[in-house]
């Protein structure tokens, strides 16, 4: 099989990414939306986008014609009529995405694959929504995809060995390096690692121990990190922490309800969305963070 035909289901900081750096290495890429305000949104996030990659990659007029190839759907069964490959990146709540496999399944084609982008979730949590479990995999991205190229690929106990191939081969061809796990990890490697550094950041804020400037110039002084854990939640944006630590805190794990209520009464409800945005625990386009004497 070969993929050329891709749906990104989900319009938000990453689901544009993915789009972007799908139709930058020449496959035909169809945008899902669940209306015609989001997408909006979606094409204002991707035309930013056209001066990223053309700096990055010296190439603006590529990037231009990758721009000009996106196609937008508000209707999912127009969206994936003749997509091989679906990667799923909409909000990370389990309620979400089940319905949006259970609709998924009644009108993409045979032929189409499934690929998840959760951040955390297992693909068996949903694989008997699809009604392809052996076509139904994750394939998760880092932020800032153009330069963070990583690609996770990890199947559930009922995925067929030769569509996690397929969708292996895919990642390469995106100019990816591939990650292939050989079983499911909440997380896989990246937020294995990444989700309780954050976790940590946000509960020394939460508990007033220290603010997110004074908490980043700690750590990437005494580490010499390019960038601190609030500096990466503004990239990531509010909505993803908020919602997985809604979830945590659902499940009773200590701390996580106070730092999703200071995300949203102090971020989300002030329009303060991270870097995407403009303003998140830093201003954009030029956080101090990033200025020369900030560390002094």
């Amino acid at each position: 099989m070969t993929i050329k035909n891709v749906t990104i289901a989900g319009s938000g900081v990453l689901g544009s990414q993915i789009a972007f750096q799908t139709a930058f290495h020449g496959f035909n890429v169809t945008v899902y939306d669940i209306n015609e305000s989001a997408l909006t949104g979606a094409k204002e996030r991707l035309e930013k986008l056209v001066t990223v990659y053309g700096t990055y990659f010296n190439d603006a007029d590529r990037a231009q014609k990758a721009f000009n190839s996106l196609s937008y759907s508000s209707d999912l069964a127009e969206a994936v009529k003749d997509s091989d490959l679906v990667i799923e990146a909409i909000p990370e709540v389990v309620e979400i995405k089940k319905n949006f496999y259970t609709t998924l399944a009644n009108v993409a084609p045979e032929k189409t694959i499934f690929a998840s982008n959760s951040s955390t979730m297992l693909p068996s949590q949903f694989a008997e929504f699809t009604g392809r479990e052996e076509k139904f995999l994750a394939l998760h991205f880092a932020n800032e995809i153009w330069s963070k190229n990583t690609a996770e690929v990890m199947g559930h106990p009922g995925t067929d060995a030769k569509y996690t191939d397929i969708v292996e081969n895919f990642a390469r061809e995106i100019g990816m390096i591939p990650f292939r796990l050989h079983k499911e990890q909440p997380g896989y490697i990246l937020n294995s690692l990444l989700v309780p550094f954050l976790d940590a950041a946000m509960g020394l804020w939460a508990n007033d121990v220290a603010d997110p400037h004074t908490i980043d110039k700690n750590w990437m002084t005494s580490t010499g990190a390019p960038t601190g854990p609030f500096g990466i939640l503004d990239i990531v944006g509010m909505k993803t922490p908020y919602h997985l630590q809604l979830a945590k805190a659902q499940k009773g794990v200590p701390g996580a309800k106070e730092v999703a209520e200071k995300i949203k009464s102090q971020y989300i409800d002030q329009g303060k969305m991270g870097a995407a945005t403009g303003e998140g625990f830093y201003k954009y386009p030029s956080p101090a963070d990033l200025e020369k004497d900030w560390l002094k």
